[in-house]
């Protein structure tokens, strides 16, 4: 049970522009001690500006940010990768480390158990710049826990790595989660539903949608969805011989619908009935649980953003 005791940050009413542009509009956010916290939206929705309000790296022009801690430590680990391209991997943990106040001694004894977990023990001499991507996105998120952070910022941590690499670097995240506050910005669905505790969803500044996963989820509709495609229009020729009630309809086109069902049998059962006695033909039926897709689609909308 979440309490205010376990409040890590919470923010009222932000508010921020940049000229006549409002990047971030009357945000409301908690991030509660011990949990994954997906924070969500298209391209351009306002994410990143909030990232930097929340790490102190930009003022607002107005709301409130309050942390359960003064002067909170935070790693971030952001999209771009940023490492030294002419230091190896342990030398730049113990730079890195150092510079957060850590010793020499606890800054590489912390920096090697890094390189171990995150699978860069045979590359703990060699220069970044030798590293493949995923090498260096591991060495990344290292370079933003080498100094046990209270918060952590982890900005499409997975982007750019391969299958192995995306379930060690889940794996990890998974078990550190209970010891440290992780903020989670990612365009990937499937991975921010594997990892987060609570999602928040937002999109041109403002929150659309805060909570576990199964409350955000509930939010477009309970039971499966069913996606049915026939030939012809699905409007005239099954719609109408349909007795069951379905939730959500969405046209996706003239023989193409997709809704929610409460009673998954019943459905497929009477379904199956119509396309008989109507001589329908049935080109695709599919049926499947609520994804964290299907409500990032449903709030923010199928139009891609640049």
């Amino acid at each position: 049970m979440k309490t205010s005791d376990s409040i890590v940050i919470k923010a009222e009413h932000l508010i921020k522009s940049f000229g006549t542009f409002r990047a971030v509009d009357d945000l409301s956010l908690t991030i509660y001690r011990g949990e994954v916290f997906g924070f969500l939206g298209p391209n351009g929705a306002g994410k990143t500006t909030s990232i930097q309000m929340l790490c102190g790296l930009l003022r607002p022009d107005s709301g409130q940010i309050q942390m359960r801690s003064t002067h909170p430590s935070i790693g971030l680990c952001p999209q771009n990768i940023v490492v030294w391209d002419n230091m190896t991997c342990i030398e730049q943990l113990v730079f890195m480390g150092e510079m957060y106040g850590l010793s020499n001694k606890k800054a590489k004894q912390k920096g090697m158990e890094l390189i171990d977990v995150l699978g860069l023990t045979l590359k703990s001499n060699s220069l970044a710049k030798t590293l493949s991507g995923g090498m260096q996105r591991r060495l990344n998120i290292a370079l933003a826990l080498v100094h046990d952070p209270e918060i952590l910022v982890l900005d499409e941590p997975q982007a750019g790595l391969d299958p192995q690499s995306r379930l060690l670097v889940r794996e990890y995240i998974t078990s550190i989660k209970s010891k440290i506050t992780i903020i989670l910005t990612t365009h990937d669905m499937e991975e921010a539903e594997k990892l987060s505790d609570r999602i928040c969803i937002i999109d041109r500044g403002k929150t659309l949608i805060s909570g576990t996963l199964d409350e955000v989820k509930k939010s477009i509709g309970e039971g499966d969805i069913f996606e049915v495609e026939i030939d012809g229009n699905v409007n005239q020729i099954l719609l109408p011989f349909l007795n069951t009630t379905l939730k959500n309809i969405k046209m996706i086109d003239e023989s193409s619908i997709s809704f929610f069902a409460e009673d998954t049998r019943s459905t497929i059962l009477e379904i199956m009935s119509v396309v008989h006695t109507k001589n329908i033909i049935l080109k695709n039926f599919k049926m499947r649980s609520t994804s964290l897709e299907d409500v990032f689609i449903n709030l923010t909308g199928r139009k891609l953003r640049e």
